[in-house]
């Protein structure tokens, strides 16, 4: 059959459209974390119970006083039960201390370095109920 030619063979594929918008990722999404809740838990001249957290801190705020435990990620709780106060003592580093090296050297001559600590003053707990079962 010498003059008849074959049309080439087309195939239909339906191509479909995105009827909505994909949703992509929004930026600038960072900050918007809850806080940690840092602080001091206990104020001064309250009582506690051993084991109490006392206060939780990211660097050294306060600083373990007597009766006073601290946690791997500088949590302070108290040891026995007892009475807290904060106190501040003048601290001097030792001389060839990496502290005296770096600190020391930026304050003005004449300035003194003040620690705060938090103490517990073992005392039994007055003035407070226990539960009795009932008869």
């Amino acid at each position: 059959m010498k003059g008849v030619l074959s049309t080439p063979q087309t195939s239909l594929v339906a191509v479909r459209c995105a009827s909505k918008k994909a949703g992509g990722s929004s930026k600038n999404l960072g900050g918007r974390s809850p806080g940690k809740r840092y602080g001091f838990k206990k104020v001064e001249g309250a009582f506690v119970h051993a084991g109490n957290i006392l206060a939780t801190q990211r660097l050294m705020r306060w600083h373990p006083g007597a009766h006073v435990g601290m946690g791997r990620n500088k949590t302070l709780y108290a040891l026995e039960d007892g009475i807290v106060r904060y106190t501040k003592e003048v601290y001097v580093p030792l001389p060839r201390s990496s502290e005296s090296r770096e600190v020391i050297c930026r304050l003005p001559k004449g300035a003194i370095l003040y620690k705060t600590f938090i103490n517990i003053v073992p005392t039994a707990e007055v003035g407070s109920f226990k539960l009795v079962t009932m008869l």
